[in-house]
């Protein structure tokens, strides 16, 4: 794989599924780039992105953009709805009809926008979940072996079963991540994948994601100017983009992920408990102070309480949990519930672990490859 770093210009960012900006944050710090728009349908959580990317257009629902009116972008990343792969869900799976289902839109801007890289991260459940097609057209006659390529009966009783085998069947359920390589691999991209848990970058929980890294077949097709559309010299024509008070090398994605880099620093170090932390954090003591070394801030009060509900989790606490600086999400200026504040962050990536994961990809040290 061609470095991708080696650049004249920052790498543009496209963002879909953005949540609060867990991967784009990674994304930004590993490649130093830049994310210029974003696709959000949840309102509430868009107003935490666009709070912490103020030049970045939200695109909208992902099921109504005409991405042959999308500014081209260098990188596209996405953790595409994950309700129905998840393992604590009904796993409906990679389907037509479903929130996961959603994917297909994913394909659609990937063919459009041709982006040189694309990076995913999704749940563990991407490995074992189901993935549906729905049959092509024809499918009875043109996906059907020829009749001598099939054996016959008898050399079939010698034959060990294959129960993953897809056969003369294209709508035979598939696992869901087997599907996204493959789609991926017809838009014309390589790809790795990788599955690394939270607490492999010191966070007090496991919290196993599923990250894809996939590049271009053919390398630098952007960089060299070989597809028309993304001879863009002017501004964006995104409302939020127009006119911006800055200089072309203005560079706010590296002051966003600064801290990103003292986590990276700091997450090999050794740690040692105090005697506070024994008496506040009991058999979570050692975890929670490590925790607190990666992340530079102390571990908030777990739990909110109150008189009518009882204790209920503090979202000051997860925020903290996902490695995140104190306030991306729960700050007051969001206008975000305790609910919705939780809901954000529990459906979002840890950005070391994200960037761990790419990083790893990047540089061949990687779990699988398709």
């Amino acid at each position: 794989m061609h470095d991708p770093t080696q650049y004249h210009r920052p790498l543009r960012v496209g963002s879909l599924f953005s949540g609060y900006g867990g991967l784009d944050l990674a994304v930004e710090h590993v490649f130093d780039a830049e994310t210029i728009w974003f696709s959000e349908n949840n309102q509430h959580v868009a107003r935490v992105f666009a709070h912490h990317w103020p030049d970045a257009p939200n695109l909208g629902d992902i099921s109504t953009i005409d991405w042959h009116h999308v500014e081209p972008v260098d990188v596209l990343c996405a953790g595409f709805p994950c309700q129905d792969v998840s393992t604590v869900g009904k796993r409906a799976g990679l389907a037509p009809g479903t929130r996961s289902g959603l994917w297909s839109h994913m394909a659609a801007a990937i063919d459009a926008l041709q982006p040189e890289l694309v990076v995913i991260e999704n749940v563990r459940g991407l490995l074992s979940s189901p993935a549906i097609r729905a049959p092509l057209k024809g499918d009875d006659d043109a996906q059907r072996n020829p009749a001598d390529a099939t054996p016959d009966l008898a050399a079939l009783r010698d034959l060990e079963s294959d129960p993953w085998g897809l056969g003369n069947l294209a709508a035979r359920p598939l696992r869901a991540a087997g599907a996204v390589l493959g789609d991926l691999a017809d838009l014309g991209l390589d790809a790795r994948w990788i599955g690394l848990p939270a607490s492999l970058v010191g966070a007090p929980h496991p919290r196993l994601r599923i990250f894809i890294l996939a590049w271009r077949s053919v390398p630098d097709a952007a960089r060299d100017r070989l597809d028309p559309r993304r001879r863009i010299t002017g501004p964006s024509t995104g409302e939020a983009r127009n006119n911006r008070p800055v200089t072309p090398d203005h560079r706010p994605g590296t002051q966003r992920t600064n801290w990103l880099s003292e986590q990276e620093r700091r997450s090999g170090d050794a740690v040692e408990p105090d005697r506070g932390h024994l008496h506040r954090w009991g058999r979570y003591t050692y975890a929670i102070a490590r925790w607190e070394h990666v992340t530079g801030r102390p571990a908030p009060a777990p739990a909110l309480l109150s008189d009518d509900t009882g204790p209920r989790p503090s979202p000051a606490f997860v925020e903290w949990l996902m490695g995140l600086p104190d306030g991306w999400v729960s700050n007051a200026v969001h206008g975000l519930t305790p609910n919705q504040q939780i809901t954000a962050l529990g459906n979002g990536v840890l950005p070391l672990q994200a960037s761990l994961a790419v990083r790893s990809m990047l540089h061949g040290h990687f779990v699988g490859a398709a």
